[in-house]
């Protein structure tokens, strides 16, 4: 019966440190998305075409 008491803490401690672990990596910003900015540029074109053909449809 000890050995759940001292499994269960020992997971408890573990989860403790992973959350710890994801709050300080959330704070520092490893999760920010530093690629799509870049690559929404290059299809930029591609969505002003779309959204053209899309209202000459319209008015049609």
């Amino acid at each position: 019966m000890s050995v759940i008491y001292i499994l269960l803490t020992v997971s408890i401690i573990v989860a403790v440190i992973f959350f710890v672990a994801f709050i300080m990596a959330v704070r520092n910003g490893q999760f920010d998305d530093g690629y799509t900015p870049s690559v929404r540029m290059l299809f930029e074109d591609e969505l002003i075409k779309t959204n053209k053909t899309i209202t000459k449809n319209n008015k049609d």
